[in-house]
């Protein structure tokens, strides 16, 4: 009988709790690509809503967590033509099981990144391939700690360049987590008069992405502080976080033809804002994002030094796997905006 090989990983069971567990490798096919896993990033609202089995995408338990791992290739299937060994590829996880299910699977040792552009030549069915998009090769001037980084920067930026932010937009971005300090910094970065409204404890955090002000949400004088940062009025709201009272106080702040937009998952299925609030019409962008769209833009503006994943996580001091427990413990008590997760 063959050796089975093992790994240790991130599980998430069926009893609600994180644990590192050893699970057997993942095995590869001819389009896919064996990736010895280097670093990861938590996400707090994702993670924690896996963790605590509120994910509205269903998902099979026990899983291995994690959406956010870059790891360098190992080897290669017959098919691969895109990737080759020591390439530094994004977004990749432990596939799915009939044993343990893949809540992306990325806080592991190993796991698979498949090659979507071989799969794409060979005329396999777009259903087999087109999620594997997010796996792309990241450039070697790009620190691999930063790495991680690039999931988040690209999901909003794809999400806001679907919105649409011009230069001299006053913007207002509910939140002050991970997925708010990068819609602060890409509107920013595209020349928009930013401020945020979020937690008190992140102004500066908010303040160093770019942001012009900074309201604490619970300050009994929030409103009035909101007027005041925007005199003119608002002509783009971003909820990073997904509850409705932020956007119903800045409803009566917004000019005509403004847009809105709910990002985060908080209250999605219960989201509701009072449109009779606003004093002028407005549209509600109900769209998604494509994460890939925008992984050449994040590489350029990393190299710019527009995007520092320093301001999300500390980079010399990550979080080993076996103590990932430890960090997540830590997200719930707001002491860090992200960690850095050392999967070696």
């Amino acid at each position: 009988m063959a050796e089975i090989r093992t790994m240790r990983a991130a599980v998430v069971t069926v009893d609600r709790a994180l644990e590192v567990q050893t699970v057997p490798m993942p095995a590869i096919g001819p389009y896919d690509a064996l990736v010895k896993l280097t670093y990861g990033a938590t996400c707090a609202g994702t993670d924690q809503r896996v963790i605590d089995h509120g994910h509205p995408r269903p998902l099979q338990y026990p899983g291995i967590l994690g959406h956010e791992s870059v790891g360098r290739v190992l080897e290669v299937g017959e098919k691969v033509a895109s990737f080759k060994p020591g390439d530094l590829i994004s977004r990749v996880g432990a596939p799915e099981t009939a044993e343990m299910g893949a809540c992306w699977g990325g806080f592991a040792e190993y796991g698979v990144a498949r090659d979507w552009r071989a799969m794409r030549v060979g005329r396999l069915d777009e259903m087999l391939w087109r999620r594997a998009r997010v796996n792309q090769v990241i450039p070697e001037d790009i620190p691999e700690r930063a790495a991680p980084m690039i999931i988040t920067w690209r999901e909003t930026l794809s999400y806001l360049n679907r919105i649409g932010v011009r230069e001299g937009a006053r913007a207002l971005v509910l939140g002050s987590g991970a997925n708010a300090l990068a819609f602060v910094g890409h509107c920013a970065f595209a020349g928009a008069d930013v401020s945020a409204m979020g937690g008190a404890s992140r102004e500066q955090s908010a303040l160093g992405a770019g942001a012009r002000g900074y309201v604490d949400y619970r300050d009994p004088e929030a409103k009035a502080r909101l007027r005041a940062l925007f005199p003119d009025g608002i002509d783009l709201v971003i909820d990073a976080v997904g509850q409705p009272s932020g956007m119903n106080a800045a409803l009566p702040l917004l000019r005509a033809g403004a847009t809105v937009g709910v990002y985060g998952w908080d209250a999605r299925s219960g989201y509701g804002i009072n449109p009779f609030l606003a004093a002028n019409s407005f549209s509600v962008y109900c769209g998604g994002y494509d994460e890939p769209e925008t992984h050449d833009e994040v590489i350029r503006r990393m190299r710019l030094g527009a995007l520092d994943a320093s301001v999300y996580y500390d980079m010399d001091n990550p979080v080993p796997l076996g103590e990932i427990r430890s960090a997540y413990r830590d997200l719930l008590a707001r002491k860090a905006v992200k960690y850095l997760i050392d999967l070696r």
